[in-house]
Parts: C-alpha cells; structure tokens; sequence
C-alpha cells in the first residue's frame, strides 16, 4: 500500500465538553462540531486531525492512513482481498463525518482498528490557535505519529508492513529490569520524511493506545504547552527530555481518553535513501523521566 501519512485519529470520551477545554485550553487547537455528532479538534488548514466522538468508555478507537488517490485506494481493498484480510467500506454519513471520498476499516492481530481514506475534504479554513501556536509541523507528513499496543507482535508487525507497507525505522528493546525478558518496541514509517508515522508496543492498553505525537515549531512552545499543562493541572507522563532515535524534544501528558500525547519540536525528518534501521540502546539522550507518570 502507498500510505502518505497518519491523516486523523479517532478517540472517545464521556465527556466532551472535557475534550474541548484540553484541546483549546492546553494543547492550543481548535475546536469544533463534527458532522453526525462528536468534536473536531483543528491544527491545521484540514477541517480537523482528532476527531472526538461521545461513549462510555474514555480510549482510542481509530487510526486514519491516508491514501493519495481513488486508484491508490483501490489498490490497497485489492490488497487486504489478496491477504484475506476482511474489512468494511464507510457508509455516506461515516464518509462525511470523516471528511473523506471513501473509508475503509480493518483491524490488525492486535485488534487496533486502521482506516484507509482517500480524498480530504477542505474549505482551507485557517488555522488560529486560541493560545498563540503558530503551527503545527503537519502537511505531506500528516499529523504526527501514533503508538499502539502489539501484544501479537509478530503477526500485527507483519501486517503493519507486509499488507499496510510500512517500513522499519528502528528498534528498542525495552528491559523492565535487567534480567527481564525485553520487551520489543519497533517505529516504522510510511511515504512522508517524518522518522516514524506508526510504533508497535510488544504490550496490552487499556486505553487502546500509548500515544499520539503532535509536532511544533520551536521548543518556546514546546514549553509553553508545558506551562498550560502545569497551569490546568493535566497529569503529567514524563517529564521533557530528548529522545535518541528521532531526537524530538518533548514531554508527555495525559488526555481526556486515557492515553498519552506526547507534545515535541525538533523531529528528525529522514531521507530513506540514505537510512539505515538500528537498534538504540536507551530512550532519549536526557530527561523523560517516564516514573512521574506511574502511580
């Protein structure tokens, strides 16, 4: 499949009048009604790249991977027959909730739920941040990258890559203690320079997810995100810090969903041609100190 980017993700909440104070209040995007109910939370010149829709259960329904034509679409539900993999195409009211010519769902071994889309629709409404963000790094990279549990790790990596046609970035193994088992964590990427669109977690989520990463341009708002965290009392994941292998500066906090966003500047944006997949040894060069988190 030609996957371009992470067009959108899909979360859930009982609360969505929570959702909207932490997206305009905290992370500094818009805020507005989604067709057939729900919210869209704006970055971007798209009409949203979070879409919140209202349930039971506070977690993470869906990824969205976009496709950059109808053929290319086409090709990929070829695919998914080819492999035997089932899926179920969007009616017209998902269609216009999602913003997208067409949809189709599918699940992975692990049981997280992909959408391919083709088609954005947009009016090219500009985006204007309630907190001042100039902008989020988005465009032909999509919205950033999003973390999922894998604890079928070998069957779900060979889906993300050999039925999806992602690639591997890199690889940590991840050792709870130093006599453990490790626990295999790998980042992948699809057809946009970001360092990684998509990471499998060899472990179970209850929120359906780990993270997701939104991008901006400058560590000032790396920063003043962190002081909007403090100021709403957000309960913090990990403290800010480097990381290794895709050198984003970040912090992480808690969203109204249950799972983590990691909110960052300065990712790496890679040349595959020139790309070689590693093992890295330890999570970032400094800070992210992930114990804040825990109970």
């Amino acid at each position: 499949m030609e996957i371009r980017g992470l067009a959108y993700v899909v979360a859930q909440t009982d609360n969505l009048a929570e959702w909207q104070e932490y997206a305009e209040q905290v992370l500094g995007m818009m805020v507005g009604p989604a067709p057939e109910g729900g919210l869209y939370v704006k970055m971007d010149d798209r009409p949203y790249r979070m879409l919140v829709v209202e349930g039971s259960e506070r977690r993470y329904v869906a990824s969205g991977w976009e496709l950059a034509s109808e053929a290319a679409f086409q090709a990929a539900l070829e695919r998914l027959d080819e492999v035997g993999v089932g899926y179920e195409l969007g009616d017209e009211a998902r269609c216009q909730q999602r913003g997208f010519q067409a949809v189709a769902s599918c699940q992975d071994p692990s049981g997280n739920r992909h959408e391919l889309v083709w088609g954005h629709r947009s009016d090219l409404t500009p985006f204007v941040s309630p907190q001042g963000v100039p902008r989020f790094l988005t465009g032909d990279m999509g919205l950033g990258h999003t973390v999922l549990p894998a604890p079928r790790f070998e069957e779900t990596k060979r889906f993300c890559q050999d039925v999806l046609g992602f690639e591997l970035s890199d690889i940590f193994n991840f050792r709870p203690a130093p006599d453990a088992e490790p626990i295999r964590i790998h980042f992948m990427h699809c057809q946009n320079r970001r360092h990684h669109s998509l990471a499998l977690c060899e472990f179970e989520s209850q929120s359906g997810c780990v993270h997701i990463m939104v991008e901006v341009d400058s560590i000032t708002e790396v920063g003043r995100a962190y002081d909007r965290q403090q100021e709403h009392g957000v309960p913090l994941s990990a403290t800010l810090g480097e990381h290794l292998n895709d050198r984003m500066t970040s912090f992480y906090m808690k969203t109204p969903s249950g799972f983590d966003l990691e909110y960052g500047c300065g990712g790496l944006q890679v040349d595959w041609d020139e790309h070689s997949a590693f093992e890295f040894t330890r999570v970032s060069l400094w800070g992210h100190d992930f114990s804040v988190g825990q109970p």
